[in-house]
């Protein structure tokens, strides 16, 4: 400490009494790869790392994904000094002849990357992955291409093209799908005839970083915007995401054919072209940004002098204060896959699951009484004929220090090209029409590098000469395998089997688990042409049709609400002209978290924070998205 001789000289002591300098908390927008000068002491940053945008495709073309966007606190390795810093390129527009935009370069701080934007699909072609997926082309040619997936934590999945049939007419519109945004997935390109009831999907929405950085960028800090798709025949052409994106063209008497290029320096996706010839191209993506805030740590000995004048020059230091609690056990689910329609489609696979020991601690940036935010995820959505179905979504437990995540279960296989299903949490089931194989289930059953335990199987394999799907995978077994021969015999496959979580969080009863008694995460069932179909797994699984019809449409079931259950698949023979029913909706997800009684615990609306046992434990439970506060 200070001897009050000091004191005195210096006008006051402010703060603790140590000798560590203090630097100003900027924030820098770098715009071109290079090395960034940090203040010294600084230790920790926050960072958004952007990356370039996806190029727009050519020829009924649809819109590149947006770059993607990380936006997180980084502990750096050494204090102070030089970081690199890659900035990526846009992804290059498609010219003549025409073809699939580019996927956008990554952009990097020190070590840590995000993943450039897909590239926009054409004409016959499927969106590309990325940080946020391009969209489908549109076409004439079954099936409709679907949107490129987006990555995790990043962005979204690009929007599917309009599919105009096998002899679409002199008057088709084709509407090709948008980009992913970090904020939104890209909207669907529409089928029409002119004057224009088709149209262009729209690019997913960005990002708005300000709280974090303040108002930054040449987009009022909405970054990573998705392109919007392109179209012909004069129909509208789909607007760019907010964030960057730039417009899809069209063609005479329409807009022009020409897709807009991406904002520069905010990750947006460019435009799908309208129309194809030597003078009109997709547009290229937006290049990336990194945006570095310094959170300077730095406490020490001030003057009253230098406490004002670094007030007034805006470099007071920020106090970077954190809260660590124990938990008493953390269970957590992901939203389940869905299903499309299909005489043998796959089950959805089940989200992934997390389960953490007890004593388990959670470290967060903020003094006691910070608000953490929860991500319930919801289920991924049924689709349509031919189209394998949408994965789950992620949940989430926030904080700086402690991002807990279960991955959203995959999709249900459906039919020809979209057969094998998607990788999830839990893996979909694979279709018995064409080639399947098993599909990942990427949660991992094994011990987690935070001490958590993750849980997700593989989807089954699909029988081809059987037409008998297979099951989606779940959080304690894989789905089963499609099996038998075409016509009565053994069923579709079953959904793997789920988890039960009481030996860690205890057995809490319906009141905190829901109807199924403490198991979660079933895999959904699968159909098989002419014979009954698979039953769901254990832990909210949804079961496929019970008897396949042999004509018709008949529904699966839905994954159970909030357990993380894959949906059931639903049974269909041809693409019926307007299908008044689609697949099955994943089951959504769901947070229970156990704390010492002597902890203070509040719950944001639509949750509920319960005493089962008083003076021992306190369980806080969430069903939907909102805010845990402890104390």
């Amino acid at each position: 400490m200070a001897s009050p001789s000091n004191s005195s000289q210096n006008g006051g002591i402010i703060g603790v009494s140590n000798k560590t300098s203090f630097g100003k908390c900027k924030v820098t927008a770098v715009t071109a790869t290079g090395c960034l000068t940090l203040q010294p002491g600084t230790a920790i940053v926050k960072a958004a790392i952007i990356s370039g945008g996806g190029g727009g495709g050519g020829d009924r073309a649809a819109g590149g994904g947006a770059g993607g966007l990380l936006n997180q606190q980084i502990n750096l390795t050494s204090v102070g000094g030089n970081v690199p810093i890659v900035v990526g390129a846009g992804g290059a527009g498609s010219g003549f002849p025409a073809s699939c935009g580019t996927n956008g370069a990554a952009s990097t701080f020190n070590t840590t990357s995000s993943v450039g934007g897909g590239g926009g699909g054409r004409g016959d072609f499927a969106g590309k992955a990325g940080g946020s997926g391009g969209g489908g082309g549109g076409t004439g040619s079954p099936p409709a291409k679907a949107g490129g997936a987006g990555t995790c934590g990043q962005g979204n999945a690009g929007g599917a093209g309009s599919l105009v049939g096998c002899s679409p007419s002199p008057g088709s519109a084709f509407g090709s799908g948008g980009g992913g945004g970090a904020g939104a997935v890209g909207g669907a390109g529409i089928t029409g005839t002119f004057p224009g009831s088709g149209k262009g999907g729209a690019g997913g929405a960005g990002v708005d970083i300000s709280p974090d950085y303040g108002n930054i960028g040449p987009t009022c800090s909405v970054f990573a915007g998705g392109g919007g798709g392109g179209t012909r025949i004069g129909a509208p052409a789909g607007a760019g995401g907010t964030g960057g994106g730039g417009a899809g063209g069209g063609a005479p008497p329409g807009p022009s054919a020409a897709g807009t290029p991406g904002v520069a320096n905010t990750g947006g996706g460019g435009g799908g072209c309208g129309s194809s010839g030597p003078s009109s191209a997709g547009g290229t993506g937006g290049p990336g940004i990194v945006i570095v805030k310094e959170l300077c740590q730095a406490s020490g000995v001030w003057s009253m002098q230098s406490q004002f004048q670094s007030q007034s020059q805006g470099s007071w230091p920020r106090f970077i204060t954190t809260q660590t609690f124990a938990t008493k056990g953390v269970f957590m689910v992901a939203g389940g896959g869905g299903t499309g329609i299909a005489p043998s489609g796959g089950g959805g696979g089940a989200g992934g699951l997390i389960l953490t020991p007890n004593s388990y601690p959670i470290t967060v940036c903020g003094a006691a009484g910070t608000a953490i935010p929860i991500t319930i995820g919801a289920g991924g959505v049924g689709v349509g004929w031919a189209t394998a179905g949408a994965n789950g979504n992620n949940t989430i437990v926030g904080g700086d220090f402690n991002n807990l995540k279960a991955i959203g279960g995959g999709g249900g296989g459906s039919f020809t090209c979209e057969s094998k299903g998607k990788p999830g949490g839990s893996g979909a089931g694979g279709s018995g029409e064409g080639v399947s194989t098993a599909n990942l289930g990427i949660q991992g059953s094994a011990d987690g590098d935070s001490g958590t335990y993750g849980f997700g199987n593989n989807g089954g394999t699909g029988s081809g000469p059987a037409r008998a799907g297979a099951g989606g995978g779940g959080a304690g077994a894989a789905g089963t395998n499609g099996s038998g021969s075409l016509g009565p015999g053994p069923a579709g496959g079953a959904g793997g089997d789920g988890k039960s979580v009481i030996p860690v969080m205890g057995s809490l009863g319906t009141p905190f688990f829901g109807p199924t008694n403490g198991t979660f995460a079933g895999g959904g069932g699968a159909n098989k042409c002419t014979a009954p179909g698979g039953a769901g797994g254990p832990g909210g699984g949804g079961n496929a049709v019970p008897t396949a019809p042999g004509s018709g449409y008949a529904a699966g079931s839905n994954g159970a609400a909030n357990t993380g259950g894959g949906a059931g698949a639903s049974y269909g023979v041809g693409a019926p002209s307007s299908p008044p029913d689609g697949g099955m909706t994943g089951g959504s997800g769901r947070v229970i978290m156990n704390f010492p009684d002597s902890l203070t615990i509040a719950v944001a609306p639509g949750c509920n924070s319960v005493n089962p046992s008083p003076g021992s434990t306190k369980t806080a439970v969430f069903t939907v998205t909102g805010t845990l506060t402890v104390s």
